[in-house]
């Protein structure tokens, strides 16, 4: 068991134990979702991770009427000309092994989150330690959401891109299931950990480390890698690149606002400061 210390006076070894803890108790969070989504692992492979390769996939009906209404062609989805193999002998079982894993990462998250917020929180003021509640709900909605943003509109888009994508029409596509999940997870996973832009702007705000103003100077740099980066992961086609670019656009713009306040609340408290004094 982890020893109890007082937290105010700790030396660096008891933060390296508490820090031993933080990760032994984040992989048994991790491991018990994992445990629990394995019962339900038929629905999550044929109805959530193999939803995007279905041409009814509710992302491609909608992109399919968006573009329609703007008289554009290329976001209807009629059929996929590709199959997904395995052609390893242990690629099902460790397939599944590591998707149960996955997702008990995904479903654990607010519970690391409150294992991460217990560590740092020595280091806080007490009117800020108040705000562990709200820490944890506001991440893990940023989270989830980026979760299910790379989910419906990442994947989809990539997999039709990718699926119709040919130089010539001897080769056909048979994907490997390690690549197509490999897709899966590093799409969900890295737009869920984008969308936390916000609260790590937050705490770099809280350290001085980023101001306001350093993300307005620098705000054209990060449009034109906003706009590369939904190139890059949507088809060649301007609507698909603004569904992508508009809500990363808007988190970067709201992590701009974020600084703002934290920079105008530590004036405000320097200049209490020295009236007291």
């Amino acid at each position: 068991m982890a020893k109890k210390v007082n937290k105010d006076k700790m030396s660096f070894l008891d933060h390296l134990e508490e820090l031993r803890w933080l990760l032994v108790r984040s992989s048994i969070g991790i491991l018990v979702m994992a445990s629990a989504t394995f019962f339900v692992s038929d629905f999550i492979f044929d109805q959530i991770i193999f939803g995007p390769v279905d041409p009814q996939f509710i992302t491609y009906r909608l992109f399919c009427q968006v573009s329609q209404f703007f008289g554009v062609d290329g976001l209807c989805v009629e059929e996929f000309p590709f199959v997904i193999q395995n052609t390893d002998m242990e690629g099902q079982i460790s397939m599944l092994i590591w998707t149960c894993i996955t997702a008990g990462f995904i479903l654990a998250f607010p519970y690391i989150l409150y294992l991460v917020w217990s560590f740092v929180s020595p280091a806080l003021y007490d009117n800020e330690k108040k705000n562990a509640k709200l820490f944890i709900f506001i991440s893990s909605i940023l989270f989830f959401v980026g979760v299910l943003f790379g989910y419906f509109i990442i994947v989809p888009l990539s997999v039709n891109f990718f699926a119709t994508f040919t130089i010539s029409d001897v080769i056909k596509n048979e994907f490997n299931l390690s690549s197509y999940m490999g897709m899966i997870k590093t799409s969900v996973l890295a737009t869920g950990l984008l969308f936390e832009l916000p609260i790590v702007i937050y705490f770099l705000a809280k350290l001085g480390l980023v101001t306001d103003e350093f993300l307005r100077k620098y705000r054209k740099y990060a449009i034109i890698i906003i706009l590369l980066v939904a190139a890059i992961v949507t088809p060649p086609d301007v609507i698909s690149q603004i569904i992508v670019s508009i809500p990363i656009l808007l988190i970067y713009e709201a992590s701009i606002f974020i600084a703002a306040a934290v920079v105008r609340n530590q004036l405000k408290d320097a200049k209490q400061s020295t009236r007291i004094q």
